[in-house]
């Protein structure tokens, strides 16, 4: 079956008669084609076909770009939903001073919470190459800091000069409540 993507307006509605709302949401039943494109033209404003697909189809008098404008900001409303899950990827170096590392998890714990992968890669430069001990401490230490929100897929890999690692945001978790110490019994009499 063939769906045309466009939204019939006024007279490109083909059908010789449609299933008829007006304005204010009322259904006033089948009329016929001229019938409806004239009360909407009387009315100020458009005839269009919502519901092109049922029998007789389903038109209804509204203002035309108000709807295209209603229409644009629900697809736009659902694409932002749809970024969600990005690949974002943090670069260190091996000598990061301990406070630029604490800032690094921060941002990666942000990203984590958004819902977004991380990628963490230490970038080795000349003879840093030698030393690559130190990156893998840089990446378990990130990923010890981090296990609360996220969670290592696979092992740290090597390639070229760089170690990377990748995280997930971890599935929340509903916590058992912690049951309370018990209180010590008196004993009758005390």
């Amino acid at each position: 079956m063939y769906h045309d993507k466009r939204i019939r307006v006024n007279r490109n509605v083909t059908a010789p008669q449609v299933r008829l709302i007006d304005m204010h949401g009322t259904m006033l039943g089948i009329k016929p084609l001229i019938e409806a494109v004239n009360m909407a033209k009387g009315a100020g404003l458009d005839l269009v076909e919502i519901s092109p697909d049922a029998n007789p189809p389903v038109c209804k008098v509204m203002d035309f770009s108000k709807f295209l404008y209603e229409k644009e900001k629900q697809d736009r409303e659902n694409r932002k939903k749809q970024k969600a899950g990005v690949l974002k990827e943090i670069r260190l170096n091996p000598r990061i001073a301990s406070h630029d590392l604490q800032t690094k998890v921060k941002h990666i714990e942000e990203f984590l919470k958004e819902h977004n992968k991380v990628r963490v890669t230490v970038v080795f430069r000349g003879r840093e190459n030698q030393h690559r001990n130190l990156g893998e401490e840089i990446l378990m230490a990130i990923k010890d800091n981090l296990s609360a929100v996220g969670v290592v897929e696979g092992r740290p890999s090597m390639m070229g000069n760089r170690m990377s690692i990748m995280l997930a945001p971890a599935h929340v978790q509903a916590k058992p409540a912690a049951k309370p110490a018990p209180k010590p019994e008196q004993a009758p009499g005390a």
